[in-house]
């Protein structure tokens, strides 16, 4: 999958981002055109960013600290053109293969020496045992709270938890 770089984003204080006493929230976010710069609210990536950067800014607020891994990487890997084409057909949103690579993803952890996550705002389990399968330890995780979820998202939201991605909800029968 194409990937073009990230950035991380640090509430709090970034010499303490590896001391495990000091709490921290994360939320890793691969970049959608659609809905964080377009603002369509047919998936629910922008909520999610944004929820996610919310939990951040609390943790660093309560003293501890928030980071937001931003990866350039388009959507589900999709590229631009593709996910236009994707968009078009939200009914077949379970039916799409989730293409995006995340085993490097946790390398940016490792450089920042990041080895424990308090708070863990993704619902990824491919994001989740990424980090988990390289040694990071993962305290909750914290789905996106319903009342967050776009209205012409809810097709995208009940095929992810169908599809297995972690959530604290029910899941909602075919």
């Amino acid at each position: 999958p194409p990937i073009g770089g990230m950035s991380a984003y640090i509430f709090g204080d970034p010499a303490t981002l590896s001391d495990k006493s000091v709490p921290l929230a994360c939320r890793v976010h691969d970049e959608c055109n659609g809905s964080d710069v377009f603002g369509s609210d047919i998936c629910t990536c922008r909520p999610y960013l944004t929820h996610g950067i919310e939990i951040c800014v609390e943790m660093a607020q309560q003293g501890g600290n928030g980071l937001v891994v931003y990866n350039r990487k388009e959507g589900r890997a999709l590229g631009e053109d593709n996910a236009a084409k994707y968009f078009e057909r939200t009914e077949c949103v379970a039916g799409v293969q989730d293409a995006r690579f995340q085993e490097l993803m946790p390398d940016i952890f490792h450089w920042l020496g990041v080895k424990r996550l308090d708070r863990f705002a993704s619902m990824s389990d491919m994001k989740h045992d990424a980090l988990a399968g390289q040694g990071i330890e993962i305290g909750e995780r914290i789905d996106l709270p319903d009342e967050l979820i776009p209205e012409d998202a809810q097709v995208e939201m009940e095929a992810k938890k169908a599809a297995g991605y972690f959530t604290q909800a029910d899941i909602k029968d075919a």
